[in-house]
């Protein structure tokens, strides 16, 4: 059987500049394509992709483990802004993690890490 080695959500959004540029500014992400109102952002070797949205998309999550949510914090506490989200908290599942609402998307980021 074959392995699943990643997984790229693909995000809708109305304003690729203002998503993208987020994960660039506060997460380090690059962004490797822009076409036609469709992106990638990578980061070590892994993906988020943008598509075009209308006004009607639904919420959708995804789910970026790391393996230091603190450090991960201090490199984007200042960008968040007025940006809804939740400073690092401890889970009862064992997880630590950092909540946040990728500007022009109705996509919320879970940033967490294993604390079990």
């Amino acid at each position: 059987m074959s392995r699943i080695l990643f997984i790229s959500p693909m995000v809708p959004t109305t304003d690729l500049s203002a998503s993208a540029g987020f994960l660039v500014g506060a997460l380090g992400f690059k962004e490797v394509f822009n076409e036609d109102g469709y992106g990638i952002c990578e980061r070590d070797g892994l993906t988020i992709h943008f598509l075009p949205a209308g006004s009607n998309v639904g919420q959708m999550e995804t789910y970026i483990e790391v393996d230091d949510v603190d450090d991960v914090w201090e490199g984007m506490k200042d960008k968040v802004g007025d940006i809804k989200h939740k400073e690092p908290f401890d889970r009862p599942y064992g997880m630590r993690e950092i909540h946040v609402e990728l500007p022009a998307t109705k996509c919320l980021l879970f940033i967490g890490q294993s604390i079990t």
